[in-house]
Protein backbone atom coordinates (compact mmCIF):
# COMPACT_ATOMS: atom_id res chain seq x y z
CA UNK A 1 0.00 0.00 0.00
CA UNK A 2 2.57 2.40 0.99
CA UNK A 3 4.53 1.70 -2.48
CA UNK A 4 1.66 1.87 -4.40
CA UNK A 5 1.01 5.77 -2.58
CA UNK A 6 4.54 6.45 -3.70
CA UNK A 7 3.81 5.67 -7.58
CA UNK A 8 1.03 7.55 -7.33
CA UNK A 9 2.40 11.18 -5.67
CA UNK A 10 3.66 12.45 -9.31
CA UNK A 11 0.28 11.53 -11.00
CA UNK A 12 -1.38 13.73 -7.96
CA UNK A 13 0.91 16.85 -8.80
CA UNK A 14 0.22 16.53 -12.49
CA UNK A 15 -3.82 15.91 -12.12
CA UNK A 16 -3.96 19.00 -9.22
CA UNK A 17 -1.88 20.76 -11.52
CA UNK A 18 -3.96 20.16 -14.80
CA UNK A 19 -7.20 21.38 -12.57
CA UNK A 20 -5.87 24.96 -11.47
CA UNK A 21 -4.65 25.52 -14.85
CA UNK A 22 -8.03 24.65 -16.37
CA UNK A 23 -9.72 27.66 -14.04
CA UNK A 24 -6.96 30.04 -15.15
CA UNK A 25 -7.23 29.69 -19.09
CA UNK A 26 -10.28 30.88 -20.47
CA UNK A 27 -11.83 28.08 -23.15
CA UNK A 28 -14.34 29.66 -25.86
CA UNK A 29 -17.63 29.05 -25.51
CA UNK A 30 -19.67 28.02 -28.31
CA UNK A 31 -23.77 28.77 -28.64
CA UNK A 32 -25.81 28.75 -31.51
CA UNK A 33 -25.50 31.33 -33.58
CA UNK A 34 -27.94 34.23 -32.96
CA UNK A 35 -30.92 34.16 -35.85
CA UNK A 36 -31.92 37.96 -35.57
CA UNK A 37 -30.13 41.00 -35.85
CA UNK A 38 -27.29 41.51 -33.45
CA UNK A 39 -28.47 44.20 -30.45
CA UNK A 40 -26.16 46.84 -31.83
CA UNK A 41 -27.04 47.40 -35.57
CA UNK A 42 -29.67 49.23 -35.28
CA UNK A 43 -31.87 51.28 -37.71
CA UNK A 44 -30.62 54.33 -35.59
CA UNK A 45 -27.06 53.60 -35.79
CA UNK A 46 -26.74 53.18 -39.17
CA UNK A 47 -25.93 55.86 -41.66
CA UNK A 48 -27.86 56.32 -44.84
CA UNK A 49 -25.80 57.37 -47.96
CA UNK A 50 -27.07 59.39 -50.75
CA UNK A 51 -26.91 58.44 -54.33
CA UNK A 52 -24.75 60.80 -55.34
CA UNK A 53 -22.41 59.27 -52.29
CA UNK A 54 -22.22 55.79 -52.96
CA UNK A 55 -21.52 57.24 -56.85
CA UNK A 56 -18.25 59.17 -55.88
CA UNK A 57 -17.65 56.07 -53.97
CA UNK A 58 -17.76 53.66 -56.81
CA UNK A 59 -16.09 56.41 -58.76
CA UNK A 60 -13.29 55.95 -56.28
CA UNK A 61 -13.27 52.46 -55.64
CA UNK A 62 -13.19 51.72 -59.72
CA UNK A 63 -10.49 54.72 -60.47
CA UNK A 64 -8.16 52.90 -57.59
CA UNK A 65 -8.79 49.48 -58.80
CA UNK A 66 -8.17 50.78 -62.64
CA UNK A 67 -4.56 52.06 -61.38
CA UNK A 68 -4.09 49.03 -59.63
CA UNK A 69 -4.80 47.11 -62.76
CA UNK A 70 -2.20 49.00 -64.76
CA UNK A 71 0.24 48.66 -62.23
CA UNK A 72 -0.15 44.87 -62.23
CA UNK A 73 0.16 45.20 -65.89
CA UNK A 74 3.68 46.91 -65.43
CA UNK A 75 4.96 44.80 -63.30
CA UNK A 76 3.53 41.80 -65.04
CA UNK A 77 5.45 43.52 -68.46
CA UNK A 78 8.45 44.38 -66.73
CA UNK A 79 8.57 41.09 -65.37
CA UNK A 80 8.55 39.73 -68.63
CA UNK A 81 10.67 41.99 -70.27
CA UNK A 82 13.47 40.65 -67.33
CA UNK A 83 13.05 36.98 -68.06
CA UNK A 84 13.80 37.41 -71.43
CA UNK A 85 16.78 39.44 -70.80
CA UNK A 86 17.86 36.76 -68.10
CA UNK A 87 17.36 33.67 -71.06
CA UNK A 88 19.09 36.03 -73.21
CA UNK A 89 21.73 36.45 -70.93
CA UNK A 90 22.20 33.01 -70.42
CA UNK A 91 21.93 31.98 -74.41
CA UNK A 92 24.90 34.59 -74.50
CA UNK A 93 27.20 32.94 -72.03
CA UNK A 94 26.21 29.22 -73.18
CA UNK A 95 27.35 30.36 -76.78
CA UNK A 96 30.29 32.63 -75.38
CA UNK A 97 31.86 29.52 -72.98
CA UNK A 98 30.97 27.33 -76.57
CA UNK A 99 32.94 29.65 -78.63
CA UNK A 100 35.96 29.98 -75.88
CA UNK A 101 36.01 26.02 -76.02
CA UNK A 102 35.78 25.80 -79.52
CA UNK A 103 39.25 28.13 -79.85
CA UNK A 104 40.95 26.03 -76.80
CA UNK A 105 40.40 23.10 -79.35
CA UNK A 106 41.70 25.11 -82.28
CA UNK A 107 44.07 26.03 -80.44
CA UNK A 108 45.28 22.63 -79.19
CA UNK A 109 44.76 21.12 -82.61
CA UNK A 110 47.08 23.82 -84.52
CA UNK A 111 50.21 22.77 -81.52
CA UNK A 112 49.85 18.97 -82.80
CA UNK A 113 49.77 19.71 -86.46
CA UNK A 114 53.42 21.84 -85.42
CA UNK A 115 54.45 19.28 -83.41
CA UNK A 116 53.40 16.76 -85.67
CA UNK A 117 55.36 18.85 -88.77
CA UNK A 118 58.44 19.47 -86.69
CA UNK A 119 58.63 15.20 -85.86
CA UNK A 120 58.57 14.89 -89.20
CA UNK A 121 61.34 17.27 -90.58
CA UNK A 122 63.08 15.99 -87.55
CA UNK A 123 62.47 12.78 -88.70
CA UNK A 124 63.90 12.98 -92.11
CA UNK A 125 66.74 15.09 -91.25
CA UNK A 126 67.35 11.96 -88.74
CA UNK A 127 67.33 9.52 -91.88
CA UNK A 128 69.07 12.17 -94.12
CA UNK A 129 72.05 11.53 -91.29
CA UNK A 130 71.69 7.62 -91.13
CA UNK A 131 72.25 7.06 -94.61
CA UNK A 132 74.87 9.10 -94.71
CA UNK A 133 76.29 7.40 -91.56
CA UNK A 134 75.91 4.21 -93.19
CA UNK A 135 76.63 5.04 -96.52
CA UNK A 136 80.51 6.00 -94.99
CA UNK A 137 80.85 3.43 -92.76
CA UNK A 138 79.77 0.80 -95.99
CA UNK A 139 82.36 2.70 -98.17
CA UNK A 140 84.90 2.36 -95.29
CA UNK A 141 84.51 -0.77 -94.63
CA UNK A 142 84.73 -1.45 -98.64
CA UNK A 143 87.99 0.27 -98.81
CA UNK A 144 89.49 -1.04 -96.23
CA UNK A 145 88.52 -4.50 -96.80
CA UNK A 146 89.76 -3.79 -100.30
CA UNK A 147 92.74 -2.77 -99.06
CA UNK A 148 93.37 -5.62 -96.60
CA UNK A 149 92.83 -8.26 -98.89
CA UNK A 150 94.58 -6.94 -102.15
CA UNK A 151 97.64 -5.70 -99.60
CA UNK A 152 98.66 -9.30 -98.94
Amino acid sequence: MWKSKLRLRPCEKITATVILLSFLTTSPVYAEPLTGQPPNLTESGTRLYSEYEIDLLIDALTEAAHEEIQKAAAEAAKEAVLSVIEREAAAMREATLQQAEALRWRLEAEGQIKAVKEAKRVGIKNAVIAGAVCLLGGLAVGIGGTLIIGGK
